[in-house]
């Protein structure tokens, strides 16, 4: 036991599994507009179960596919796959076993879901090739994470309205900005490998700015999709607030100093969904 305990901490370790927190907030919350108060246990849970194992899957796909990269690129020395405390076997085993509960979790939601569970998968893993190809990269892994609203609202219903999409979008650029700021400590190892990734074609200043700007969109499009869903005064002002902590986000980082990338990625984007989530609660609830 205390050897298949370690694996899956291992598989916890290389999935990240703690920055679930960036996009299952934002499946919950297209699940409460949708439903227009609380769906129940069953949606809710298997909603819960579908989103972890997708990005598990993607997450895992992207470890493997991009070994050879991360093997040589010192920041990610460390990763458990690189350091063959994961096998690749025992990866593809768990990328295979993410995809089987993800579709089972699909199938508990609606035939729709179902349906669509295959594209949500085969979309959730190209990312891990467009780095390869193009330097939209950024935004095409926001589109996956993107899908969580979308997620949320067909669990309930098989109609996609307004503030689905806006959702949807909105996370598309919040995720595509702050991916930009998280390349930018790889510029010079990307420009080394043929890797396209913004920061490597343009270099960090632009970069930064390009950066900024999505996520003056990505705040904007929060605020509309709370207008298209009749949202309260609550969600409007956390939303406020949110769009100001993404801009104040800018400011930690500049070209001459990523020291503080990490702060910015992980501490306060992980602020931006939960924010959000909770003032639709509490809309809901009053």
């Amino acid at each position: 036991m205390t050897g298949a305990w370690r694996k899956t901490l291992l598989l916890a370790r290389m999935v990240k599994i703690e920055h679930s927190v960036f996009a299952l907030p934002f499946a919950y919350l297209g699940m409460l507009w949708a439903a227009g108060g609380w769906p129940g246990w069953r949606i809710f849970l298997a909603l819960t179960v579908a989103m972890v194992a997708v990005r598990s899957f993607a997450m895992a796909v992207n470890r493997l596919v991009d070994l050879p990269f991360d093997a040589r690129n010192p920041r990610t020395g460390t990763r458990p796959l690189v350091t063959g405390e994961l096998g690749r076997g025992e990866t593809g085993l768990f990328i295979l076993a993410c995809a089987l509960v993800f579709t089972a979790a699909c199938a508990l939601l609606n035939p729709l879901c179902l349906m669509l569970a295959p594209f949500a998968l085969v979309w959730s893993a190209l990312y891990s090739f467009t780095k390869r190809i193009t330097l939209l990269c950024h935004f095409f892994l926001g589109s996956v994470l993107g899908l969580a609203p979308l997620a949320g609202w067909l669990a309930v219903t098989p109609l996609l309205t307004l503030p689905a999409v806006l959702l949807g979008i909105g996370v598309v650029f919040w995720v595509g900005g702050f991916d930009i700021l998280y390349a930018c400590q790889d510029a010079d190892f990307d420009r080394r490998e043929g890797l396209h990734s913004l920061p490597a074609a343009l270099g960090l200043p632009t970069s930064l700015a390009l950066s900024t700007f999505s996520h003056v969109v990505a705040g904007l499009m929060f605020l509309l999709a709370g207008w298209a869903a009749g949202a309260g005064l609550v969600y409007t002002g956390c939303a406020l607030a949110v769009w100001v902590v993404l801009l104040a986000e800018h400011r930690l980082i500049s070209a001459e100093d990523l020291s503080r990338v990490n702060l910015a990625f992980f501490t306060m984007n992980g602020f931006v969904a939960v924010f959000l989530f909770a003032g639709a609660v509490v809309d809901t609830v009053l």
